[in-house]
């Protein structure tokens, strides 16, 4: 009987090495290939070893300029995202505060939506033309400059968007606290703020460094509220000087904006290893089983905490979507908000008069919908392949995944634009400019969303029915379709919504990848805006925040099905 099991078992395992060996393939030509040829083109322009191009972006006073103005916003951005993230995470994770599912719901909202539209939202809120304030006679001297542009205003924006982030980062390292360290100090007659000083921010330091690193990254590959807060300001960093180097002269300065794409990559890069070391130099080791957080009551003050969380989501979330709205219900900008002049005339245009909106918002929604099941077909028979690979295997392949998401997206734009530009080998034919160009690119980007849940959800599943499979000859592809499959069925759903959403909302990828007749909404809310179509911008701006509100309800529906992790704002 044993020798009946070898032959479908022995040919089982060879076609599961076959898929993985396609798998990896794969990856690679989404994730490697591309940032190789960036490198490449940038100190290798064609195909021999020549630094001239490099050294001359480097000897650039403008280009030195954008570098100092991205590292000044990206830190400002990262100290203000640790200062909320973290003290939002202390206080849910940590207290008996109320509410804490809408809390955090509310919490991650500003991550979910588009950069580009916070940055909108917030100009039509503080500027001397706010809709909003003018209703309530708060507005600034018409012709004031905009408090908002320049380095401070996109720092806040930026810390705004990236605490969510650090959130995460901080929440999860508290969750993995030795609660009897907690006990013992507790027992010793420790108030809970020594505690949180001297126990809880020491051990939960690397997850503090990690938030940090990763809004730090965030913050510098940020296109949307640079553009929109800092080019009216005469403001660049380096995503921004890329953008405008690019659509000014063409494909003809590909391996100047490759250098550029690579300095950028290179301080990106340069958070990660810095994290990294931080993270060797504060070694903290417990004796201790991780349990659940402690939840100490707030007393008397927990009242006034709420009305602090809620009063700053209304401020930093509601009031600049309000701002939004009310723009977007004018006729035309200095028109006065009221029941005679409100009208919906702003969304019939952009949704059914507006050609390149109506053609936006099919390309962003079919985009965005292909590359989700796309990638969770990938996803499901990667992350099963992997899950019996050894633990080198699977972080080396993790961080292949990690690297175009970790990365900004103008790096993987040029990438895609310099592996793309010329015909396909075999097939004959370039995917630059076409709307198959921007699917690739969101294919590369935003693997890591599809896989992880994926991951996520195979460790925590029961391993005895894909065991049984296994030993009845059941070959790898009927094993994924048959066993794993519907067992991590929601959380691959979930995960797909993931892409779904980050990729309707895209702006910096797209931003330079589109072409006539492939905009993408992101690309036509920055259009509408640059060109001074202030209430049409801002109605597509709406749009897409109900639209992301209503994925993230959906995907909130499957939550009590998902593996923990799986949705951001899960508890």
């Amino acid at each position: 009987m044993s020798g009946a099991l070898a032959l479908p078992w022995t040919g089982a395992r060879r076609g599961e090495r076959v898929a993985f060996v396609l798998l990896l393939a794969l990856v690679g030509l989404l994730a490697l290939v591309p940032i190789a040829r960036l490198a490449q083109e940038a100190i290798a322009p064609h195909g021999v070893f020549d630094p001239a191009v490099f050294a001359g972006v480097l000897e650039s006073p403008t280009v030195w300029r954008a570098a100092r103005n991205t590292i000044v916003v990206a830190i400002g951005g990262t100290a203000l995202s640790l200062a909320l993230g973290t003290s939002f995470a202390l206080l849910v994770t940590l207290t008996d505060i109320r509410a804490k599912k809408a809390l955090v719901f509310s919490f991650m909202m500003p991550l979910m939506i588009a950069p580009q539209v916070t940055a909108l939202a917030w100009i039509n809120l503080l500027g001397p033309n706010s809709t909003l304030l003018r209703a309530v006679g708060l507005a600034p001297a018409p012709g004031s400059p905009h408090p908002l542009y320049g380095a401070a205003g996109i720092a806040l924006l930026l810390g705004i968007e990236q605490a969510p982030v650090v959130f995460l980062a901080v929440r999860a390292g508290l969750r993995a606290l030795p609660r009897d360290l907690v006990e013992a100090a507790q027992a010793s007659g420790a108030r809970p703020w020594r505690i949180v000083g001297t126990i809880v921010l020491p051990l939960a330091m690397p997850s503090v460094a990690a938030g940090a690193m990763l809004a730090f990254v965030g913050c510098i590959g940020n296109f949307g509220i640079p553009a929109f807060l800092g080019i009216p300001a005469g403001f660049t960093v380096l995503v921004t000087l890329i953008y405008q180097r690019l659509a000014g002269f063409g494909t003809g300065v590909l391996s100047e904006v490759a250098a550029l794409s690579l300095l950028l990559a290179l301080i990106a890069l340069g958070g990660l290893l810095l994290n990294g070391w931080l993270g060797r130099r504060k070694d903290v080791r417990v004796a201790a089983l991780a349990t659940a957080a402690p939840a100490w009551s707030l007393g008397r003050a927990r009242p006034i905490a709420e009305g602090v969380c809620w009063f700053a989501l209304f401020f930093v979330l509601a009031l600049p979507f309000a701002a939004l709205a009310a723009t977007a219900l004018v006729p035309a900008i200095g028109v006065a908000l009221g029941p005679k002049t409100a009208t919906l005339a702003n969304f019939h245009f952009v949704l059914f008069d507006y050609a390149a909106t109506r053609r936006a918002f099919l390309n962003s929604a079919s985009l965005a919908a292909g590359a989700a099941v796309v990638l969770v077909m990938l996803s499901v028979p990667l992350g099963y392949s992997l899950a019996g690979r050894p633990p080198g295997v699977r972080q080396v392949v993790g961080f292949v995944a990690e690297l175009p998401y970790a990365l900004p997206g103008v790096v993987l734009a040029i990438a895609m634009i310099l592996c793309l530009l010329r015909p396909l080998p075999i097939v004959g034919f370039s995917l630059y400019s076409t709307i198959w160009i921007i699917l690739v690119a969101y294919l590369s980007r935003f693997l890591l969303l599809a896989l992880r849940p994926v991951t996520n959800a195979l460790r925590q599943i029961d391993p005895s029915l894909d065991e049984a499979a296994r030993m009845s000859g059941a070959r790898f592809a009927r094993r994924v379709a048959t066993v794993i499959m519907p067992m991590i069925a929601p959380s691959a759903v979930a995960g797909g919504m993931l892409v779904f959403m980050m990729a309707f909302n895209e702006l910096t990828v797209s931003a330079l990848l589109w072409s006539a007749g492939s905009e993408t909404v992101g690309v036509v809310l920055f259009s509408l805006e640059q060109a001074g179509d202030a209430v049409s911008a801002a109605a597509v701006a709406v749009i897409a925040v109900l639209v992301t509100l209503a994925l993230m309800l959906i995907a909130n529906a499957f939550a009590s099905r998902t593996a923990r992790g799986v949705l951001p704002w899960q508890p």
